[in-house]
C-alpha cells in the first residue's frame, strides 16, 4: 500500500468514527514474598492477598500461581487491610489512608470506580452482608462502623449512615464477625467481646477475656467452635501471639479454652481467617510460610498445609 493509500484509509477511519482499543493487562506483582499480609481471600473465582506492607493489593485465578507473577489489582494504598465484594463491586479497604476504594473487573483488570475519603481513623475490615445488600466498613480506632449500599442500576455505592458504638470508642478493635442477627467484636483494651445487635448496634452482651489473650484479630466460627486469631496481650506485647477456641464465648472468661498456636509452625502472628475451596485460610504474619490452609471437623484440625513460604 503507498503512502497515500495508507494515509486515506486512516482518514476513513476518522470519519467513520472507528476506534482500535488494545486490551489493558494488569502489572505482575514481582516480589517473591508477602510482606505483613493481612487477608487471603476469594472472590468470584478470583483469588485475593492484601499484601499489606507492600501497600497492595494482588489477585490470581489459580493459587498455583508463582508468586511473582500473580498480578497486582491496586497500588494506590497505604498499608491496606481487607478486601470485599458482593459479586461487582470490590471493595479495599485502605487503612493509612483513612478511606475505601471501589473497583469493577474490566477484561483482564480492575478499573477504579469511587473513592470515599475519611472513613474513621484506620479502617481496617470490611464485609458485605447478602441479607441486607449492605457493605459494613469498621472503623478500627473509633467505635463506628460506616454502612454503604449500591445505587439500583449501577456499580455506584453512597453512604447510607454511620452508626456509633460508644462502648468500642478509642478502643482497638481490628475486625468484626456478623453472625445471623449479631456482630461480634474482639476489643483489647476491653479485654472482652462485645455482641451487639446488628440492626440497632445496640450491646446485647459483653464477654471478657483474660488479658493474657486480650489482643485478639478476629473471631471465626469454625466446626462449632469460636476460633480466634490472637496478636498480643492486652499490653500490645508482641511476644504473646495465640490461636484458641472455645465451645461459648463465656468459656474464654473462664479459662476453658485450647490453644492451637503449636499446630501451625509455633511462631509469627495469626490475623484474618477466610473459607474458600473446602478449606479455611488463616494468615500468619512475621513468619514463613504466610498462610496456613487446613480443615475442621469433629473437634479435630487437620490437612493442615504452609503456603507461601
Amino acid at each position: 500500500m503507498n503512502r497515500f493509500c495508507k494515509s486515506f484509509f486512516l482518514f476513513l477511519i476518522i470519519v467513520a468514527g472507528i476506534t482500535f482499543c488494545t486490551p489493558a493487562y494488569a502489572a505482575e506483582n514481582g516480589y517473591s514474598y508477602l510482606l505483613m499480609p493481612t487477608q487471603i481471600i476469594k472472590l468470584n473465582n478470583v483469588y485475593f492477598i492484601v499484601d499489606s506492607n507492600h501497600n497492595q493489593i494482588i489477585y490470581s485465578d489459580t493459587l498455583n500461581t508463582d508468586l511473582r507473577n500473580w498480578k497486582v489489582m491496586t497500588r494506590n494504598t497505604q498499608k491496606p487491610h481487607a478486601i470485599t465484594s458482593d459479586g461487582e463491586i470490590y471493595m479495599v479497604i485502605d487503612t493509612d489512608n483513612n478511606r475505601i476504594l471501589t473497583f469493577e473487573k474490566s477484561y483482564n483488570t480492575f478499573k477504579p470506580l469511587q473513592t470515599f475519603e475519611q472513613v474513621g481513623i484506620r479502617p481496617h475490615y470490611a464485609d458485605y452482608d447478602y441479607a441486607n445488600g449492605v457493605f459494613y466498613v469498621w472503623s478500627s480506632m473509633t467505635g463506628e462502623m460506616y454502612l454503604y449500599k449500591r445505587t439500583p442500576g449501577t456499580n455506584l455505592i453512597s453512604l447510607q449512615e454511620v452508626r456509633a458504638i460508644s462502648e468500642l470508642s478509642d478502643c482497638y478493635v481490628r475486625s468484626f464477625t456478623i453472625s445471623g442477627d449479631v456482630i461480634l467484636f474482639p476489643s483489647v483494651e476491653r479485654s472482652s467481646i462485645l455482641m451487639v445487635d446488628k440492626n440497632t448496634f445496640e450491646v446485647l452482651n459483653e464477654y471478657p477475656v483474660p488479658d493474657n489473650i486480650s489482643g485478639m484479630v478476629q473471631i471465626s466460627i469454625i466446626d462449632g467452635y469460636f476460633f480466634v486469631t490472637v496478636s498480643t496481650d492486652r499490653q500490645y506485647n508482641l511476644q504473646m501471639p495465640a490461636i484458641i477456641r472455645a465451645k461459648t464465648l463465656e468459656d474464654f472468661g473462664a479459662g476453658n479454652y485450647e490453644n492451637l498456636y503449636s499446630l501451625f509452625g509455633n511462631n509469627g502472628t495469626p490475623y484474618y481467617v477466610s473459607y474458600f475451596d473446602g478449606f479455611f485460610y488463616m494468615i500468619h504474619e512475621n513468619a514463613a510460610p504466610s498462610v496456613y490452609r487446613f480443615r475442621a471437623e469433629d473437634g479435630i484440625i487437620y490437612d493442615i498445609k504452609g503456603m507461601f513460604s
